[in-house]
């Protein structure tokens, strides 16, 4: 899923955004809460129509954010006041004029509807890594408790709600959390609490964790993942979808991802190149411009170089999504990833 955080994908317009192809992508809901508000949204019909979209959009619950934005928050159960978790909620300063803001499980939901998302994510507590034991513990049974109010309040049918797993990486809360999660009988179930600087391995074994008890019928949201390599290793353990600001972020970094590695486009040797950013890429950039030309406009500071930079890099995650799906299909994904990591790793 593309991250269009704030009712847009970064540095591309709409049509630009669908020649990459994708099939839905992430809005957040303490952002559009904050900006433009629930009242522009409300008179707009919703953030589909808002920004013209036709595709379905997922909507994080702002969970993340509130704790991450915030300058200091409650860890291992000291309060510090930019962010202060109760039963009830969390309250919040907002990080756009440090306004008071409290985020209950049932105003995350309320929030959602006037978005109209089609997928939604509960209120959910999601602990820094490295933490204890017992805040994992405690985190995790919280979110479970919001979830139960959620699922209650939430009024729209045509609205999935997934559940959000937490344990942080200690492997008997992971099972405890998926388990609770899991006897709600949510739409989907999303992981929560990985990719938050614990080793990949780590997080690949908590995946593989949490996968083993989720229903087969049921789509697995790995939240906030990753590099290319993170997600054929997580679709290997099972995981259906993904997002990451890692395609457009590094794209307006000036960092490409190609199937023989990633690639710094400011660098001096692609100074004379004609070659294309990638040449089994089917992008609107590969086919038109070199890295040359790319390189120049990286350096040259030109707002076209972000635009281009990103539509290649949305590109080549969702051609290896529909890559990784088509070897499913014809029961070839462990061959299909050997060979795309002996390109890209090489």
């Amino acid at each position: 899923m593309p991250v269009g955080t704030q009712g847009t994908v970064k540095a591309v317009t709409k049509d630009q955004l669908l020649s990459t192809k994708p099939q839905i992508i992430l809005g957040n809901t303490y952002h559009l809460y904050l900006r433009p508000g629930t009242e522009v949204l409300k008179h707009f019909g919703g953030l589909h129509r808002f920004m013209n979209w036709e595709k379905p959009i997922l909507t994080d619950s702002g969970g993340f954010q509130v704790f991450s934005l915030a300058q200091s928050k409650e860890i291992e159960g000291k309060t510090k006041p930019e962010v202060i978790v109760t039963e009830e909620g969390v309250k919040f300063k907002s990080h756009l004029d440090g306004s008071w803001h409290f985020f209950t499980p049932e105003l995350v939901i309320d929030i959602q509807e006037i978005i109209g998302s089609d997928i939604m994510m509960p209120l959910d507590e999601c602990p820094p890594y490295p933490v204890s034991h017992q805040f994992a513990e405690e985190s995790l049974k919280r979110t479970v408790r919001w979830l139960e109010r959620a699922k209650k309040h939430k009024k729209n049918d045509w609205q999935a709600l997934f559940g959000i797993i937490q344990g942080s990486t200690y492997e008997d809360l992971r099972k405890e959390s998926t388990l609770r999660t899991v006897e709600l009988e949510m739409d989907g179930y999303s992981i929560g609490g990985l990719s938050v600087g614990e080793p990949a391995e780590l997080m690949y074994k908590m995946t593989e964790i949490v996968t083993e008890l989720i229903p087969k019928s049921k789509p697995r949201y790995l939240m906030g993942v990753g590099t290319p390599e993170n997600i054929i290793e997580s679709v290997d353990r099972g995981i259906d979808m993904f997002d990451c600001v890692m395609p457009t972020r590094n794209a307006r970094n000036g960092t490409l991802f190609t199937h023989y590695g990633r690639l710094n486009i400011k660098a001096a040797k692609h100074k004379f190149s004609e070659e294309p950013v990638d040449k089994d890429c089917d992008c609107y950039t590969c086919k038109n411009f070199s890295k040359g030309y790319l390189r120049h406009l990286y350096n040259a500071q030109e707002i076209t170089a972000l635009i281009l930079g990103t539509i290649h890099n949305l590109r080549f995650y969702n051609k290896l999504m529909e890559d990784i799906r088509n070897s499913i299909k014809n029961s070839k994904f462990k061959e299909f990833k050997r060979e795309f990591f002996e390109k890209y790793l090489k």
